[in-house]
């Protein structure tokens, strides 16, 4: 039993994620990467958001991400 709660007390909760908005100046910045072909590595890694996320304001948009398009 005491193992159980030791378990328990071991756990971290999980981070809570919190929904960053795009701002004209990241919908800017997105379209010039879309238009430069930039691959999609360095455009998470330069604006610090998931991949995901950028495919689906991309997909929003009407505009290409990644070198298959």
């Amino acid at each position: 039993m005491a193992k159980r709660t030791a378990k328990k007390a071991a756990k971290k909760s999980a981070k809570k994620r919190t929904r960053i908005v795009y701002t004209k100046a990241d919908v800017r910045e997105l379209r010039a990467h879309s238009k430069a072909r930039t691959p999609l590595k360095t455009i998470v890694k330069a604006m610090k958001r998931s991949e995901g996320s950028l495919r689906q304001k991309a997909m929003a948009l009407g505009i290409g991400l990644g070198h298959r398009r």
